[in-house]
């Protein structure tokens, strides 16, 4: 392989800043159930909008027990006129 045309090709994915920033959000596929005792697939729903983001709780796919949550603060922010 030709290392140069394969850094000129992909170039923007070789620097480290780069590529910290596309694992900066990640959402779950699938997750340790308690009440099925075994690793299920989720689903996302959305919680709570808070002033500091939004916080989504993970269901169970097959029973919907919850099990995790996770709080998103990328989203844009909400301001208050009162």
């Amino acid at each position: 392989m030709d290392r140069q045309k394969f850094t000129k090709a992909y170039g923007r994915y070789t620097k480290r800043e780069n590529t910290a920033d596309m694992f900066k959000e990640f959402d779950a596929t699938q997750l340790y159930c308690p009440r099925c005792k075994q690793a299920v697939p989720v689903r996302k729903r959305l919680l709570l909008v808070l002033p500091e983001g939004d916080k989504y709780e993970y269901l169970c796919a097959f029973c919907l027990e919850t099990v995790g949550t996770k709080m998103d603060r990328n989203g844009a922010q909400n301001s208050i006129i009162v």
